[in-house]
């Protein structure tokens, strides 16, 4: 089971090491990487390590000139291009125009994301953070495949969260149709399925030498924050009245390109060459949750479960197929 494999290697790392420090020393000249929302928050110093190592990235984003405008003064090779990851369609046309091009993909970084923001529907009716964290990305990942496998060692890595220790997959009603929304609860799943799916994509492609790793980048002030207001972070405990930020909190928090540390070291990092389908955190495989582990630490087992991750792929798949 992928929770047995949830045990830290020791990578020579830590919390506060940054995405530069992670990737000195290796070359990713001749490879092309995909990031999505690589254009503010840790997405943007995803970008900036990958492309200071030598690939070429490839930023996916709604706000094509936006992105461009942010990702402009990055040295190294960053394409922009346009993609919705609310929108199928415009997640099929983006997949659909990578391929065209021939190239191999080498790494695919599903960063994106929306947090805990008011009840909104995509697509056919899906709740907009089930859609987008986890099916945008999941149609992403399953078209882009074939060049995946075209580079014939390639790496997945997808954005997951702490948060996912909040609670599991609402597995009969995971898009807030018969029950009250729960913002929290319906970023906690999202969370979860992100983490689930580096699990069953590491299964079906493993063989093939595509890797697939989930990540928690740790707790970052970034704009993923903006659907909050002052007074819920206070109450999180994330901020004083004041708007300063407590000692503990600043103790844990990241800046934002310590927070991109753990996505370029599961995307590049030569120790888990041979492994996929777990867990990382604090540029390191995280251990299994226990009874002693804090809120903000570890990997709970119902996000790092085989059963769950099957059962979640099929029931993407069905929701998929209807759009």
């Amino acid at each position: 089971m992928a929770a047995a494999d949830q045990r830290p290697i020791e990578s020579g790392f830590h919390a506060k090491s940054s995405a530069a420090e992670v990737v000195e020393g290796i070359d990713l000249s001749g490879k092309t990487a995909i990031v999505t929302g690589g254009y503010s928050g840790i997405g943007i110093e995803t970008v900036r390590a990958l492309a200071g190592a030598g690939a070429a990235v490839v930023v996916p984003a709604r706000r094509v000139d936006a992105a461009k405008a942010e990702v402009k003064g990055i040295e190294g090779s960053v394409i922009v291009a346009e993609m919705d990851l609310a929108d199928l369609g415009s997640v099929r046309r983006f997949a659909d125009e990578f391929l065209a091009t021939g190239h191999a993909l080498n790494l695919l970084i599903n960063n994106a994301g929306i947090m805990a923001c008011p009840l909104a529907r995509v697509g056919p009716g899906w709740e907009s953070q089930f859609g987008v964290n986890h099916l945008g990305h999941f149609e992403l990942a399953r078209r882009l495949t074939p060049a995946l496998l075209k580079a014939g060692s390639a790496r997945v890595v997808s954005l997951s969260s702490i948060a996912h220790g909040r609670g599991d997959v609402h597995w009969d009603d995971p898009h807030f149709n018969n029950q009250d929304y729960q913002k929290w609860e319906a970023y906690a799943q999202a969370k979860t399925a992100n983490s689930l799916f580096a699990i069953g994509f590491d299964a079906r492609h493993k063989s093939d030498g595509v890797r697939a790793f989930a990540v928690h980048p740790g707790g970052i002030m970034t704009p993923l924050q903006r659907h909050l207001t002052t007074e819920e972070m206070v109450e999180l405990g994330w901020m004083n009245q004041d708007g300063t930020m407590p000692d503990v909190v600043k103790a844990i928090f990241k800046t934002p390109e310590q927070g991109a540390s753990t996505s370029v070291w599961a995307a590049t990092a030569p120790k888990l060459d041979g492994r996929g389908g777990v867990y990382c955190e604090d540029c390191d495989i995280a251990q299994l949750a226990t009874e002693e582990s804090q809120r903000w630490e570890h990997v709970r087992s119902w996000a790092c479960d085989d059963a769950g991750a099957e059962r979640l792929w099929a029931m993407s798949e069905e929701m998929i197929a209807k759009v």
